[in-house]
Parts: C-alpha cells; structure tokens; sequence
C-alpha cells in the first residue's frame, strides 16, 4: 500500500511539473548555464594552484593569470545568463499559472466555485502563483547544480588529498543528515502560513465587501478583531516557518565552517609532517569555501521548494472543479424547438444542493408564457432562487425535466439557454469597468442608441450624462448609489430586449417614484416576451398576469393576485405583513 504523504507529495509535484512543462527548454538552458557557472567555479581553485606553483619555480605566470581570468569572465557571463533565462521563464509560469486559475474559477459550474470564500480565490490566484515560480525554476536548477557543485568539489578535493576530504565528507553529511530532518518542519510551516492567509483574505474581504453594515453597526472593533485574529495566526504560522528557516541557514553555515576549521587544523598537521604541499591546503581550502555556496542555495532552494509544494498543494484543491462545458448538449445535435404557449416548463423537477440531505425544490412543476409578467412569491429559503438557478442551469435536476420551447434542456446547450435569458440577481453587483461596459455587458455590439435607451428605461440617462466621463466613466471612480447601482443592473438586462426577463426583487432599493418608471419598463419587456420576478416585495408583483406561491420546495397556488388573495391564506398573510391594501 503506498504511503500516502509520499503519493500527496507526488501530485503536488505533478503540479509544480504542469506549469514547468511547457517552460521545460528555458529550464534546461538555465540547468545547462547553471552547470557552465560551476564549472567555472570548480576549475578556479586548481587555476589559482597553479599560480602559486608557479611562484615557486619562477615560471610565466601569464598563463595561470589568464586562465583565471577567463574563468572569471565566462562564470559572470553564464551565471547573468541564467538569473534572466530563469526569471523570465519563473514570471511566465506565474502568468499561465494564474491565466489557468482565472480560467477554472470563472468557468466552474457555481455549485463549485461555492466551496470557496472569495479572498481564498484571490489568494491562490496572487500569492500561491508567486510561490510556484521559484519552485518551479530557480530552486530546482540550483539543487541540480548545488549537487553537481558539491560531488564534483568532493571529488577534486579526493585528488588532491584523500584524508583531508574523508574528514570533510563527514562532517558534510552530519549537516546534510540534520538538515534533512529540518526541510519537511519547513514544508508543513509554509503550508499552515499559506492556509491562514486565505483565511485572512477571506475575513477582510468580507469585512470590506460590507463595509456599510460594518459601520452603521457601529462594529468596526469586532471586525478589526477578527480580521486582525487571523492575520496574528497567518504571523504565527510565518514566524514558525521563518524560525525553522533560520535554524536551517544556521546549521548549514556554522557547519562548513567547522568543516574549514577542521581542514585548517588537518592541513595544518600534515604540512608539519611533510605530507602535503601549501598550495594543495590553499586550493583544498578554496574548494572548501566553494561548498558554503552550493549548500547555502541548496538550502535555500529546499525551503523555497517547500514553499512552492504548498502553494501546489492549495492550487492542486481547485483542480477538482467541475467545469462547465457550455457548447454540449446531452441529448442529441438536432433541435425541434415546438411551437408552444410556454418559452420554459419545469415538469415534475426534485433538484438538490450538492451535500444538502433535502431536496430545494420537490416535485415542482410550472409553466411560463412566452409574453407577460410571472411572479414568484413565499418564505425566504422556499426555493424561488432555486427555480431561477435552474432556469439558468447553475442547478441541474435530480429528476423531472426544464424545457425551453419544449424541447427538454438537455437538448440545448449552456450557451443557447443563456443567450435568451437576461438576470438581475439582488445583490445587483456592477462589474469593474465603465458604465458602458456594464450596460452592455451581456451584449457588446449593443449601439449607443440602444445603451441610451436602457438607461432612459430605468431613469439612469440623465445621472450618466452628468458623470465626469460619461458613458466612458469608470464605474469604481463613480458615487452612484445602491438604487442607481441597481438601475444599472436592470438596464444592462433590458439591452436588446430579451427573450426571458429574470428579476430578483429588482426594485428593492429605489424610489417610488423610479420604482414606476421600471415597473413601466418592466411591464414593456413582458409585453414582447416573459419576465420572471422573485420579489418579498408584493408591491412589485399585485399586476403579474400570473402569481406562483412557493412554499417548502413545492408550488403551493398559483393564480392572479386577486385570485390568491381570496382562496390562500398564506398570501393574505403576505399581504398583511407588508401592509398592501387591496
């Protein structure tokens, strides 16, 4: 059976490789001049024996002189090589890193991206990718090249005196046993650190996303509590990690430098005993000093490894997201659209939430004409939302059939129900950019006249025209309110007149008065095809041609309002709770 730390650790590295993969040429390059620059290291020791050799015999020191030289000039050369071959090639793992995330967070069904709190997201899509690029380039290079470095230095040392490089070796491998106890407290630190910083991010975003709620609760001190909580545990875990970093460059420098110390003192004896030469001491010391580099950025590079092993372990979370495939279509390629009273139809439909033990929605079935104003009203948590996330195919069916133009949804793809149905959820969420991208958001080949005109319909034109910019007007520079805020919204649905019109609670946060104007639009929009209202608001659906009450996941009544109102009890409540005369 295998270990399964070992086969965890196995897929995060398959991820670090997902994203190194397509670099794999400028990494090898990186590799190939990383081992030119050691190279040139190792032979500089032998080059400057040789000078000193030379001294003793009155030879040309030309010679050795140049050739140090050399060695200088293409070591710098191949070593400037390689930090901008291995940068570039990080920064462009970085970018397809996150090009990767954005892709898979925005094309993920809904139920799935769910899971996640929104500044998790972010989190993996800022600060993990940046851990991926050392990761996945430089610390890998530099412990090939820290192991090229130190066997081949071990070797050299072999030649010029066997004792002295056995006493070396010994107290190398004491160091590299030690340190290979330390690197995997480093691992588990950094990915603790990396889980309280999404934690961190979620918090503040949440916080600042109701920053109003925030201050008119008069609760910025429990906020700045908690926000602040989690960011002295993401302190705690990084502090961790960062303590058991520096015990690791601790051990590692104070340990070659005993390993000098120890060869100093050997030499020291056996030039004493006529057993070896000054110059072998020197180039054996100098090879000595080459090992604190190699072992420093192999140290380095094993936290940095770590580091990145992390951030591969919470990016490799996501790739279980279900996509959607928005071009298939389950049940066949030929569509009969049949020429029916009802654009939808929900048949007999029991959907459920994904790990929800109870149905949302239970043997629901309806039908919505192709033109008027349809209205779903009843409890909070009834299922009206659910009606809508099927509607758009965020939900799918556990049992029972959706059908649009009475073909059953499975034989239209995404794409197609989508184009023909326009949404205003109730959070009514502008999307960053101006207030012509919003308005045409759904449609950018919508013409300036059709803009204009969407903003006319909601009262929206004239406060536009007013703004610094106009139509160009970044919308995050703009102090539009939460009602003009939510005008925008309903005109960004009312661009090229829609098919199907989904509200919810659209009116919530405006005007009486603005209220008629979209209540006007609205009932224009249901004249040309179907609009479909969630509203805990009965004032903005009295005149829907039809009233479907939804209680308990189930459809309860249906009728005009006058109709409810005589025969259902739980609609009169409706109507006493909101005080709606009749």
């Amino acid at each position: 059976m295998s270990d399964p730390k070992t086969g965890t650790l196995r897929a995060h590295i398959r991820v670090l490789w997902t994203f190194a993969r397509p670099h794999s040429g400028a990494i090898l390059l990186g590799l190939a001049l990383g081992l030119i620059t050691t190279g040139a290291a190792l032979a500089t020791p032998l080059a400057t024996k040789w000078v000193m050799d030379s001294l003793g015999g009155n030879l040309d020191l030309s010679k050795p002189i140049g050739l140090l030289l050399i060695l200088l000039v293409v070591g710098s050369a191949a070593a400037f090589a390689q930090w901008y071959v291995l940068g570039r090639t990080a920064e462009r793992i970085v970018l397809n890193a996150r090009v990767s995330l954005v892709e898979r967070f925005f094309r993920a069904k809904l139920q799935q991206i769910h899971r996640f709190r929104t500044g998790e997201l972010v989190t993996r899509v800022t600060s993990d990718t940046v851990l991926l690029r050392e990761a996945a380039t430089t610390s890998v290079v530099q412990i090939i090249n820290g192991i090229v470095s130190v066997v081949g230095t071990v070797i050299l040392m072999a030649v010029l005196d066997v004792p002295l490089v056995l006493a070396t070796l010994a107290a190398v491998l004491l160091v590299g046993a030690i340190l290979g106890g330390i690197m995997p407290l480093i691992g588990k630190a950094d990915r603790q650190a990396q889980e309280a910083l999404g934690d961190l991010g979620g918090s503040l975003e949440g916080g600042i996303r109701a920053i109003r709620t925030v201050k008119s609760s008069r609760a910025e001190d429990r906020v700045i509590d908690d926000v602040n909580a989690q960011a002295h545990i993401a302190a705690k875990h990084s502090l961790r990690s960062v303590l058991i970093s520096s015990t690791a460059w601790t051990i590692a420098a104070v340990g070659i430098q005993l390993v000098i110390i120890a060869i100093l003192g050997i030499g020291a004896w056996r030039i004493s005993e006529g057993a070896l030469a000054v110059s072998t001491l020197v180039a054996f010391l100098l090879y000595a000093y080459n090992l604190i580099d190699p072992v420093s950025d192999m140290t380095m590079a094993f936290t940095q490894l770590q580091s990145g092993l992390a951030a591969a372990a919470r990016i490799h979370e996501t790739e279980d997201l279900a996509l959607e495939d928005v071009t298939a279509r389950a049940g066949g390629s030929h569509l009969k659209p049949l020429s029916t009273d009802a654009v939808l139809e929900l048949e007999n439909i029991t959907a459920r939430y994904d790990d929800a033990t109870t149905p949302a929605l239970n043997g629901v079935s309806l039908s919505i004409p192709r033109t008027g104003h349809t209205a779903f009203v009843g409890p909070s948590g009834a299922g009206k939302t659910s009606i809508f996330s099927l509607l758009l195919r965020f939900l799918e069916p556990e049992s029972g059939t959706v059908k649009l133009d009475g073909v059953s949804y499975q034989d239209w793809n995404i794409d197609e129900v989508r184009r023909r149905i326009a949404y205003v959820e109730q959070e009514t969420p502008v999307v960053p950019g101006t207030v012509r991208e919003n308005v045409n958001f759904r449609d950018p080949a919508a013409s300036e006249e059709e803009i204009w005109a969407a903003l006319e319909a909601v009262h929206l034109a004239d406060t536009v025209r007013a703004l610094p910019e106009g139509l160009e007007t970044s919308v995050a520079a703009t102090n539009l309110s939460g009602g003009e805020r939510q005008r925008l919204a309903v005109a960004r649905a009312l661009i090229r007149a829609p098919e199907v019109l989904l509200l919810d609670e659209a009116t919530a946060q405006l005007d009486g008065i603005t209220e008629a104007a979209i209540q006007t639009a609205i009932a224009e929009a249901a004249a040309r095809g179907a609009v479909v209202t969630i509203a805990h608001r009965l004032s903005t659906v009295v005149d829907a041609d039809t009233i479907f009450i939804i209680d308990d996941g189930q459809v309860r009544d249906s009728g005009t309002h006058a109709a409810l109102y005589q025969r259902d009890e739980l609609y009169r409540e409706f109507i006493a709770a909101l005080r709606i005369s009749v």
